[in-house]
């Protein structure tokens, strides 16, 4: 993609859709801070019975994002395997996906009846997106602490990803973030594509978020436990 393309009007060379036979892969995105490893956790822990589930963590020099996860012993530890990218978090999962793929290759040969894989992007900003050679479907995160102007700035994570998350909404009184706006706003950016508005400190199994992820599932023929 030149550098001076419009990343609004960006167009992924791969097209939406379920278009390998292995795990249904779930990207998430979004800005440092918003939430993108605690979701995840709350989605290992939810959905963890349910599914024959992995991780991937992406980090530009750590392995942070896996270690917080193995820390707190969401799956065993030969579930979540870490890229570290070296560059900026957008290049692995969007431009260069080579690294990512070779990690969820690695869990399917580890895990045969692997039917889930959660892959987290590094921490990016509103232009960040997956490339849909590396995901099926992916969820953006944002969090109210940037403002409730967040959603009307756009950018592709906002308004192409399949989900929107706005996290921490138990923080707005103290940020002066209106929740009422941010929904507004989403909806009018996002041209129906679902947004759903979460605190993970009042919710910390990501209900919402969950069922969302057992829908697109469900819409790929996979059953719950």
């Amino acid at each position: 993609m030149p550098p001076d393309h419009d990343l609004d009007d960006y167009v992924d060379p791969y097209s939406p859709g379920h278009r390998h036979g292995g795990p249904l892969r779930v990207g998430l995105g979004g800005p440092v801070g918003s939430g993108k490893t605690a979701l995840a956790a709350a989605l290992c822990r939810t959905l963890g019975a349910e599914y024959d589930l992995a991780v991937v963590t992406n980090d530009i020099y750590t392995t942070e994002d896996a270690d917080f996860l193995r820390r707190n012993a969401v799956l065993p530890d030969d579930r979540i395997e870490a890229v570290q990218t070296g560059c900026c978090p957008h290049t692995a999962i969007r431009d260069d996906i080579t690294a990512n793929l070779d990690a969820v290759e690695l869990l399917e040969s580890r895990h045969p009846g692997l039917e889930l894989v959660l892959v987290e992007s590094g921490g990016d900003n509103l232009t960040a997106s997956f490339s849909y050679g590396l995901i099926d479907v992916q969820v953006f995160v944002i969090d109210v602490a940037g403002g409730d102007k967040v959603p009307r700035k756009g950018g592709p994570g906002v308004t192409a990803a399949d989900l929107l998350v706005v996290n921490k909404t138990d923080l707005a009184p103290m940020v002066g973030a209106d929740l009422d706006v941010m929904r507004r706003d989403s909806a009018a950016v996002r041209g129906g594509k679902p947004t759903l508005l979460i605190s993970l400190r009042e919710d910390p199994t990501a209900a919402s978020v969950a069922q969302w992820v057992r829908e697109q599932a469900r819409a790929r023929g996979l059953q719950t436990a």
